[in-house]
């Protein structure tokens, strides 16, 4: 029977390539191309009276991908988890973990991170897992969540008294009422006429 293999998760089908390459015949390497999990895009998905806990969905078109990868790390060894280090890509790991845990809750599943595409960055991060950083993965839900409640609530009158299509999330909304307290005080300014005098003095020494 042959040995189990290593299952290598990224993001990228371009990564997955070229790190297939160094790792060699006992490791096989996926692409989850980007999230698979996320909130559904035909509801708001936030449950406000319930800790705006959000109510996540495989994402339209890529359950196939999420059966593949399932399917892969049920043969495997232990998968590692290589999506990127930042918040978008600690909730990927994440959710893909949960995915693979809820069908084969025995799969050894374990996050690796490197900054570097190098055959020397990519062995030193399979020799030191770490844990998933939950702080960042809240983060990104907080985000998604913000986007959420913000966008679905303010998207709509933009369409209604600016233009069709156009959305509103977290980033927009702030930056919008910066601009508008800015012109209000545009507007608002009194110009006064001032003028600035210099003068240049001298006096007699005082002991």
């Amino acid at each position: 029977m042959p040995e189990k293999k290593s299952l290598v998760i990224v993001e990228s089908p371009a990564k997955a390539k070229t790190i297939n390459k160094y790792l060699g015949k006992n490791y096989k390497v996926e692409a989850s191309m980007g999230h698979i999990i996320d909130l559904p895009k035909s509801r708001i998905a936030v449950d406000v009276e319930n800790n705006f806990e959000p109510d996540y969905i495989t994402i339209r078109g890529k359950g196939k991908i999420l059966e593949s990868l399932r399917r892969i790390a049920s043969k495997s060894k232990e998968i590692l988890l290589a999506s990127d280090e930042d918040r978008e890509g600690e909730a990927i790991a994440y959710h893909i973990k949960n995915a693979i845990l809820k069908k084969y809750p025995n799969a050894v599943v374990k996050r690796i991170v490197f900054n570097e595409i190098t055959k020397k960055a990519i062995l030193e991060a399979i020799n030191n897992p770490k844990e998933i950083d939950i702080p960042k993965v809240n983060a990104q839900k907080a985000r998604r969540v913000l986007d959420r409640l913000v966008g679905y609530n303010i998207s709509p009158l933009l369409w209604e008294k600016v233009k069709k299509g156009l959305s509103a999330g977290r980033v927009q909304s702030v930056a919008l009422r910066l601009i508008c307290e800015r012109e209000k005080q545009i507007e608002e300014f009194d110009p006064v006429e001032y003028w600035s005098i210099l003068g240049l003095f001298s006096k007699d020494e005082i002991e």
